[in-house]
């Protein structure tokens, strides 16, 4: 019995598992752990895929394997990632007794992140490119951003809170927008058809050494941005 039909599944078993840990660092504060198991999540998605078609290794279970493994790992542990900073700032809000619920806003981000993922299994335009953000792409948005902020969430806590719920429910949004959103994937190495990958590539290298975590932040919003801009060319 050959087992390499195996093998794409057990990888994506991995990125479901790397999700499981990244929810419970981003549940007890430990923001840091929880943007690299994001990251590592995000790594063995692409690699499930690649080994799928280095393999010929395609099956219904793996589709549908692999989109419950998003939704924990790029949907749930992304929205943990929220209600923990929103809980660090909802006592100190002038809003009485509702303070308590502020953070469950931040499951706006699983619930978008599942209707974007549904969406994308039965969208027969998406498959050598995404119409909207891409779940995993807006996890390590959040993961990364959530980190970054935190040494400053406590200079003004209403303002803090009001810009996170606005900004959560705009990129969550975006999820499930109809805006044309470029692959990743490099069929070849040449500059022409691939101009707006490398310069995404150029300018995530360069924002991560000048900024850190944040710069995937940046980077995210630029594939945003070069998206758009491709859209209108």
């Amino acid at each position: 019995m050959s087992i390499k039909k195996y093998i794409p599944n057990t990888i994506t078993c991995f990125s479901l598992i790397s999700g499981c840990v990244a929810s419970v660092m981003a549940l007890n504060g430990d923001l840091l752990l929880a943007v690299v198991w994001i990251i590592i999540a995000a790594v063995f998605d692409f690699c499930d895929g690649f080994a799928a078609r280095m393999l010929k290794a395609y099956s219904a279970i793996g589709k549908e394997l692999d989109s419950l493994s998003d939704m924990v790992s790029f949907g749930v542990a992304p929205g943990m990632v929220l209600f923990w900073l929103l809980c660090q700032v909802s006592p100190v809000l002038p809003l009485g007794s509702l303070n308590e619920y502020i953070p469950y806003l931040a499951f706006v981000i699983p619930v978008f992140s599942g209707l974007r993922l549904a969406k994308f299994n039965i969208d027969e335009r998406q498959t050598t490119s995404f119409i909207g953000l891409p779940v995993p792409a807006h996890a390590l948005f959040w993961a990364s951003a959530g980190y970054s902020v935190l040494p400053i969430i406590h200079v003004n806590e209403c303002i803090f809170a009001l810009a996170a719920i606005i900004l959560s429910f705009v990129t969550s949004l975006l999820l499930v927008s109809e805006i044309p959103m470029f692959s990743l994937k490099i069929k070849s190495l040449s500059w022409k058809g691939n101009e707006l990958r490398y310069i995404l590539v150029v300018c995530a290298i360069l924002f991560v050494a000048l900024w850190g975590f944040l710069g995937i932040s940046g980077t995210i919003l630029l594939y945003i941005v070069l998206s758009i801009f491709n859209r209108n060319r």
